[in-house]
């Protein structure tokens, strides 16, 4: 398979670094027993991170890799991949 960048691809890789590092820390506060609310914090951060650089990744996607596929959008096409990129932060 050939090499597949994007311009985002570096700042999705940084965050789901740092969900990493927020991850490693959520299982450190378990094994050391600290309150379930912090633990809820930490995880929704991971959750949020993660969620985040997934909706990066299509909405590049949808604007690089389709637009390469089927060629230039006319205005009303790129307004109904406009609309798919609102509905699909609901996924």
């Amino acid at each position: 398979m050939s090499e597949h960048r994007h311009s985002s691809h570096p700042g999705i890789v940084k965050r789901l670094r740092r969900a990493e590092g927020h991850l490693r820390s959520v299982v450190a506060m378990i094994e050391a027993g600290k309150p379930c609310l912090d633990i809820a914090q930490q995880l929704h951060a991971v959750e949020k991170a993660v969620a985040q650089a997934k909706r990066t990744l299509i909405h590049d996607h949808l604007d690089h890799c389709l637009e390469e596929t089927v060629g230039p959008l006319s205005r009303q096409k790129r307004e109904t991949v406009s609309e798919f990129k609102e509905i699909a932060k609901y996924l």
